[in-house]
């Protein structure tokens, strides 16, 4: 049960990153949502090699991966829109 619900949730992230990779905007994307995500995702690794639940580490590693994908993509968006003088 534990495997199909990381399986699931790690899925998850993949339209997000494929659309973020294809079109380079996450203006929707709240960054603060983001960082949140990533430091949740980082407490669960750690809480997964505290328990010794290889299960737990390796989906919230694959999904925090991912997660860093949209936001290299996030943070280029904000540089670039500092840069032309946008919001």
């Amino acid at each position: 049960m534990g495997s199909l619900a990381a399986f699931c949730t790690t899925v998850s992230y993949v339209p997000q990153v494929r659309k973020t990779w294809r079109t380079g905007e996450t203006g929707d994307l709240s960054l603060r949502m983001v960082l949140l995500l990533a430091a949740g995702l980082g407490l669960w690794i750690v809480y997964g090699f505290l328990k010794g639940d290889w299960v737990i580490v390796a989906a919230n590693t694959i999904s925090l991966s991912l997660l860093c994908v949209i936001l290299f993509f996030k943070m280029r968006e904000l540089r670039q829109g500092r840069q032309t003088g946008g919001a």
